[in-house]
């Protein structure tokens, strides 16, 4: 049994991680932001708002794996994107990040075999209308990944984790009904919209030692969206 923080737990695809690791038996510490969430076998929350000076006191001596998830879907032209908006999705996703992984590395250090996966979006390496409040932060997502990976090896491996379109509540407004699901569907070689499950269990494998010999890399998971044109 390993022990594993997942940041961004209560929703989506952290959610989905969380109870499909804590069902393989693994500890997870799970936070959430807004909502009081119930834990269950293997599975305890608790709140953290990355947004704010915290501390991760919560956290045992050892920990195998660190997840980060925290995102979200702002989708305009340039030129009505105010720059605070830029600024506030930096902080949440990409100095949030990086707080939590300084506070969780002496216990990421401990393991005999850690791993951190974070997260960023088909949309920095294929470039897409109105996406550039989103591929900015997440830009810097990668670039975090690359740089961390070198500095951080042999003893911690990281890697990212670069998903299309999503069933999630922060994709909400770009799936709430049938021709919107139908349209995005058909965009992918797959033809069909990523599920939380899909994108569970590439992180989940990520985690694991099957990956033990990969780190620095964006794993695109996105219905073949970055790769193939069909």
């Amino acid at each position: 049994m390993k022990k594993y923080l997942i940041i961004g737990a209560s929703s989506g695809i952290g959610e989905a991680l969380a109870k499909q690791m804590a069902a393989e038996g693994h500890q997870i510490l799970g936070t959430y932001n807004r909502n009081k969430i119930e834990g269950s076998k293997n599975l305890n929350y608790y709140h953290l708002d990355v947004m704010s000076d915290f501390l991760l006191d919560f956290l045992p001596e050892q920990l195998d794996g660190l997840v980060y998830c925290p995102g979200s879907i702002n989708l305009k032209p340039f030129k009505q994107i105010p720059n605070e908006a830029f600024l506030d999705d930096f902080n949440l996703q990409v100095l949030g990040a990086i707080k939590v992984i300084k506070a969780a590395l002496p216990a990421l250090k401990k393991s005999a075999d850690s791993a951190i996966v974070l997260f960023s979006t088909v949309a920095v390496q294929s470039g897409f209308n109105f996406h550039s409040q989103v591929a900015v932060s997440k830009g810097a997502i990668e670039g975090l990944t690359k740089s961390l990976a070198a500095e951080l090896a042999p003893k911690i491996r990281i890697n990212a984790i670069a998903p299309s379109l999503t069933d999630t509540p922060l994709a909400a407004k770009l799936l709430n009904t049938a021709p919107k699901r139908e349209m995005n569907a058909k965009r992918h070689p797959l033809k069909r919209i990523g599920t939380v499950e899909d994108i569970a269990q590439a992180a989940a494998f990520l985690l694991s030692p099957q990956s033990s010999w990969i780190t620095g890399q964006i794993i695109h998971v996105d219905g073949g969206m970055s790769s193939l044109k069909i």
